[in-house]
């Protein structure tokens, strides 16, 4: 259902964006299990429809979020990762979007 991987998209985009902000550190690791489930799923959905570089990517992401083994990036280069992914996830939508309108 393509509703529910555009839903995933807008809540993991601005939870990412909500990184950015000074938020208490349950915020983060609730932020990682959502990913770690967003991206996941969307991986999922991906192979599914034989876009293998989305699945890679998705796949990716969802690895690099999980909440099990940190990656210490530090908190400037993690706002950085949020800011381009959130990004990345918004022109997803509009570009699948585009792609479905021709």
């Amino acid at each position: 259902m393509k509703n529910s991987e555009t839903i995933i998209k807008i809540v993991l985009a601005i939870v990412l964006f909500l990184c950015l902000l000074n938020m208490p550190y349950g915020f983060y690791q609730l932020v990682r299990f959502m990913a770690l489930i967003g991206f996941g799923i969307l991986a999922y959905k991906a192979k599914e429809q034989n876009k293998n570089t989305e699945m890679i990517i998705y796949g990716g992401l969802a690895l690099l979020f999980q909440p099990f083994f940190k990656i210490a990036l530090g908190r400037e280069m993690w706002n950085i990762v949020d800011v381009i992914v959130g990004i990345g996830l918004i022109a997803s939508l509009f570009m699948n979007r585009t792609k479905s309108q021709r």
